[in-house]
């Protein structure tokens, strides 16, 4: 049975990728200060710490993880501002990503020792929360041995094995930042950019382009929220 414990949701909305990496290192720093802080006072002098899941569009940006390689950027830094991207080194796992407007990009802040979990078992509940979405749009989605993220025919002929969620988490002292990125209507020219988290031989798809049209994305950004709820136990203060 998993234990029900209180969050905050935020939804941004479209932001600037830096300033909302500021705005996570910011919460980040604030959640690790009241974890370290409550275990030097008593149960009854702790302070409440709630677990925060930032929903948000960006622009049009491509960020590489600790381990990538720059190799994966296929185009230069003019050839980038032509198509008004930026691009950033960050502090997660993982290579390369894109980010834009029509995706679902997920940043959870959770401590993980309150739901038990190690770092895997936490990507693999994120990776839970997409296959049930897209199970909802009659989609069959699954994990793939080897490799992060949601997939399509991931594990079946007939078809492209192609990505349609990525994942790059951080975590210190167990609590998590960065997140997910999930192609609803995504402008999929974009990942012809990149060799996507690294992968040479495997594509990138969206909601609307497994089902022929343009998705509601507000619809989707509701049924992502209520599996993370679902999925992790948590009842969203908003």
């Amino acid at each position: 049975m998993i234990v029900e414990r209180e969050g905050i949701f935020e939804d941004l909305g479209l932001r600037d990728y830096m300033e909302t990496w500021d705005y996570q290192e910011d919460l980040f720093r604030e959640m690790l200060d009241i974890k370290m802080q409550n275990r030097t006072l008593s149960p009854g002098e702790r302070m409440k710490q709630l677990n925060r899941l930032l929903f948000v569009e960006h622009p049009h940006v491509y960020t590489l993880g600790r381990s990538g390689s720059e190799n994966n950027l296929l185009v230069n830094h003019i050839q980038l501002q032509a198509k008004e991207a930026s691009f950033y080194r960050i502090n997660r796992g993982g290579d390369i990503t894109y980010h834009g407007p029509g995706q679902i990009v997920g940043y959870p802040l959770l401590d993980l020792e309150e739901f038990g979990l190690t770092l895997k078992a936490y990507i693999h509940r994120i990776e839970e929360v997409i296959i049930l979405t897209l199970k909802e749009y009659g989609i069959e989605a699954d994990r793939m041995e080897g490799a992060t993220g949601v997939w399509i025919d991931g594990h079946r002929g007939g078809g492209q094995v192609r990505k349609i969620c990525a994942i790059g988490v951080r975590a210190s002292r167990f609590i998590t930042m960065h997140g997910f990125a999930f192609n609803i209507n995504t402008d999929l020219d974009y990942f012809n950019y990149i060799n996507p988290c690294g992968y040479t031989d495997k594509g990138v798809t969206s909601l609307a382009k497994e089902l022929g049209e343009e998705q509601d994305f507000e619809k989707a950004k509701l049924i992502v929220r209520k599996n993370f709820k679902e999925v992790f136990g948590i009842n969203w203060k908003s």
